[in-house]
Formats: structure tokens, C-alpha cells, sequence
């Protein structure tokens, strides 16, 4: 009989773990997004890739899981999906926390950090003075140096910072460096409040004012932050692009992603168009750059959040996830310019076919396990969804409107949604293109979808929260038909 006892009160045991609730760690982070270990993280920073390595900083609170004392996180990658954690980058000190910036090779040692033999990247961030700030003066964010002669695993940073002084304006931060060839200069792209300030410099140390953009073009419904120039290629020609972030004022509220196509002559960006352009419109793409060094390819990561609700997000250890990395590429709209985006491909080169129809008529139920990638074509005069759904009537809705020419994602029964009152909303984004077939790609993660529509004109980013993770997707072509529907696992 005791044995018998010891026996089931065994088997108690085993079936009361086997039931124990998953935590919000294991239930909310993401398989193939980059999150901290632990803590809070906002804004990517200083991404730079070097020796066959993808750098990614952050901004990082180590000792809570909301918003405080900014510090640089690091991650390195070599195919940005799979991340190695890597030891605190820059710390806070006597001139303030470290708030957003870049990095760069300075690989012809134009700031004489390096030795012979020797390869210096250099950090270039905002020091933000906590104290000048609670005392009311308006010259508390600086711009400054740090450099790395190990290839980024320990960062020293210059001892005469700061290199660029504030010259009374509160909001003077987030410095994006790349170095201009046809002038041997670096140019530095700077928010101030409303406007972007371009700076040069032939050394990293010692800056020269050239031009500010922006105060009468673009979408200002709140700061402009997070600047990044960039050139790129289009058939032989050459065109300028400047992403600008902005918060609030974003088309689905909150923060959100600008930007302008234009021409740059190494002192004055001049913008093709006074519109106002998107990036993604959905709520949770904020603060994107692109990585340096990567050539004629330009890799964007953004904050997967939104600052409207960032810091009530229902995670506790941990706090935001970033973007999966996006390529960028323009494209032509008869005479009109766009940034696309699409998924890097090393994201593609993990799925694994789970799923596949040539045509769906009705609708199809397709059994999710994990993270993947959901690929399709529709026609654009026809309404389509795609529900995520669980066993607790949880779901997140993903749709085409031909009436309203717009897409959408539904996520007002998705989860947890009380923990702030704008959570819980249908968010929209136009179509762009013309075609009357329309392209679809799905990333889909535990908490989190990114559309991508007509080879990434159209792209919306959203979170969600589900009390248990979606275990099914419903394509429903409605009335219409949707061709090649393929769901590919992604595993990591």
C-alpha cells in the first residue's frame, strides 16, 4: 500500500508540473526576434558590421524592466536572426547616460585612435545630463566618443568629450555618422526637435555645421528622432534617402517611421517631395537605422514597440523586442519614388515547408507550431483574412480591403489588451501599387506579425498578447481566390 501511495502521490507530482503555467517569459518572447536577457530595451544603436559580423547596441536599463538610466546593450550575429548576448557596451558617467547614436570603422584612422596594425571603431552617441534636465536648462543632450580597438568587445571612450556642445536646443540627440566619399568626410545627421542638423568632420572630433532639413516638410505631431542618410542605388542613378522617426504623430498614433527620397551633395539634403512617406505603418516600428558597412545593401532593425504603452506592456523580466531585419530597396511608381522593405533573406533560407496549396477557394485552417512565414497572392478586387487564433477565442485578424484600397491588422481580441486604453485597435495601411495581383508576406512570432504587401511597398508591424499561444491560421479568400499559399516553419 505505501508503495501504491508513493506512487500516485508521484505521478501528483509529475501531472501538476506537467500543468504548471507557462511563465510570461516563455509565453511572450519571441523565437526569431531579438530581445534583452533581461530588463528593458528600447531604440537599436551603433549597429555596424565588421569581420563577418553583425554588431546591434541598444538601449538598455539593466536594473528594471521599464524606462531609466541608459546604458549601450550588445548583440552580435552573423546571419542577424540567431544573437549572442554580449557584456554591457558603454555605461552611464559624470556627463550623463548614453542615449542613441552610431558606430562606424574608421578604417583609414582618421581620428588617430588606432595604432599600426591596428582598426578602431568608433561609437558616436548622445550624452544625456540627467541633472540639467530635472534643473531646467536646455543644453543637456551632448554629442560624443567612444571607440573599440577589439572589434567592439570593449569601448573606451574619448576623453574630451563631448565633441559637439548644445547649443541651447532641448531636444539635440540620436548622432548617425557615415562617411562621405566624394568630399573624404564624415557627415553627421542630428534630430533637433522639429529638424534634422547636418554636421561634418574630417576627424570624428572636430564638427562643422553644414545645413538643417525638415522644419517645413513631413509629418511633425511630435519630436523628431533617430535620423539616418544613407545613399542608394536605382538603375545607375544615385538617391539619397533620410529616414526621420516621430513621436507622436504617427499615421496609426504613437511613434512611427518617416522618410524622404531626395539628393545630397555632402551639406544640403533636398527632399523630391513635400508628401509625407511611411516606412511601415503599423504601431510597433520605431527608432529604425541601418547597419554601417554592409556596402550597397542597407539593413534596417527598429524598436518593436510603441511609446504610448512600451512600459505597460504585460511582460515582467523583460521588456520589447526588435523588428527582424529588413532590407531596403527603392522602387518606382510610375514618377514617383518609394523605400521598400522586405525581410533579410537569411530569414527565408530557415523556413522549412510545413504547409502548401497552389489554390484556396474556402477557407483553409492551417495548424500553427511555432514561428513562420506565410506567403500568398490574392486579387486586389477581392477582400481577404488571415486569423491567428487559440482554443481561448484569442485571435488577431489580418486583412485586405478593395473598397478602401487599404490593409489592416485587427488586433482587438488578441489578448491582453487592458493595459492601455489605445492597445486595443484595428490599424490600417494604403496600398501603393497597382498591381491587380497582390503580394503577401506574413512573420508571424509568439507575440507578433509584420505584413509585408507588394514586395514590401505596403508593411505593417503590430505586438499582441495572447494568454496562450495561437494555435491555428484561418486564410479565408472570402469571395474571391488566393494562389500559392505557402506556410513555411521557422525554426531557429
Amino acid at each position: 500500500m505505501k508503495r501504491a501511495v508513493f506512487y500516485l502521490m508521484l505521478v501528483y507530482c509529475f501531472s501538476c508540473q506537467e500543468k504548471k503555467p507557462m511563465t510570461e517569459e516563455e509565453l511572450y518572447r519571441p523565437d526569431i526576434h531579438f530581445t534583452p536577457p533581461k530588463a528593458w530595451m528600447n531604440d537599436p544603436n551603433g549597429m555596424v558590421y565588421h569581420k563577418g559580423v553583425y554588431h546591434l547596441f541598444y538601449q538598455h536599463n539593466p536594473d528594471s524592466s521599464v524606462w531609466g538610466p541608459m546604458h549601450w546593450g550588445h548583440a552580435t550575429s552573423t546571419d542577424l536572426i540567431e544573437w549572442q548576448h554580449e557584456p554591457i557596451a558603454l555605461f552611464p558617467d559624470s556627463l550623463g547616460t548614453i542615449f542613441s547614436g552610431s558606430a562606424v570603422i574608421d578604417s583609414n584612422n582618421t581620428a588617430g585612435f588606432a595604432k599600426p596594425g591596428e582598426t578602431a571603431l568608433v561609437a558616436i552617441f548622445t550624452h544625456h545630463n540627467t541633472q540639467g534636465e530635472k534643473a531646467g536648462r536646455s543644453d543637456f543632450q551632448t554629442q560624443s566618443l567612444a571607440y573599440s580597438i577589439d572589434d567592439g568587445k570593449t569601448w573606451i571612450k574619448y576623453d574630451q568629450n563631448p565633441v559637439i556642445k548644445n547649443p541651447g536646443i532641448k531636444d539635440f540627440r540620436d548622432p548617425k555618422v557615415i562617411w562621405y566619399a566624394p568630399k573624404q568626410k564624415w557627415i553627421m545627421s542630428l534630430a533637433a526637435q522639429n529638424k534634422i542638423l547636418f554636421y561634418s568632420s574630417k576627424d570624428l572630433k572636430n564638427w562643422i555645421a553644414e545645413s538643417s532639413f525638415g522644419e517645413d516638410v513631413g509629418a511633425h505631431g511630435g519630436v523628431w528622432e533617430c535620423p539616418d542618410l544613407f545613399p542608394m542605388q536605382y538603375e545607375g542613378k544615385t538617391i539619397w534617402a533620410l529616414i526621420v522617426n516621430l513621436n507622436p504623430g504617427a499615421p496609426n498614433k504613437g511613434s512611427g517611421t518617416q522618410y524622404f527620397l531626395g539628393e545630397f551633395d555632402g551639406k544640403s539634403f533636398k527632399s523630391f517631395t513635400d508628401q509625407t512617406l511611411w516606412l511601415d505603418y503599423g504601431p510597433d516600428n520605431y527608432a529604425g537605422v541601418t547597419w554601417s558597412n554592409t556596402g550597397d545593401q542597407k539593413i534596417l532593425i527598429g524598436w518593436m514597440s510603441n511609446w504610448m504603452y512600451a512600459n505597460q506592456v504585460p511582460t515582467q523580466s523583460w521588456r520589447s523586442a526588435m523588428t527582424i531585419p529588413r532590407e531596403l530597396k527603392l522602387m518606382k511608381l510610375g514618377e514617383t519614388w518609394r523605400l521598400a522593405s522586405l525581410p533579410v533573406s537569411s530569414l527565408q533560407a530557415l523556413g522549412k515547408e510545413a504547409f502548401h496549396k497552389v489554390k484556396v477557394d474556402a477557407i483553409e485552417k492551417i495548424r500553427l507550431s511555432g514561428s513562420s512565414v506565410i506567403s500568398f497572392q490574392a486579387d486586389a478586387t477581392k477582400n481577404f483574412t488571415v486569423t491567428c487564433l487559440n482554443d481561448q477565442q484569442e485571435k488577431v485578424v489580418i486583412g485586405y480591403d478593395p473598397i478602401k484600397q487599404e490593409f489592416y491588422i485587427d488586433r482587438r481580441s488578441s489578448g491582453q489588451t487592458a493595459f492601455h486604453p489605445e492597445f486595443a485597435a484595428i490599424h490600417t495601411a494604403p496600398r501603393l501599387s497597382n498591381n491587380p495581383l497582390i503580394q503577401v508576406k506574413l512573420v508571424l512570432d509568439k507575440t507578433s506579425v509584420e505584413l509585408f504587401a507588394d514586395d514590401g511597398l505596403s508593411v505593417m508591424t503590430s505586438i499582441f498578447f495572447p494568454k496562450k499561444g495561437y494555435q491555428e491560421c484561418w486564410v479565408d479568400p472570402q469571395n474571391g481566390q488566393i494562389m500559392g499559399l505557402l506556410l513555411e516553419q521557422i525554426g531557429k
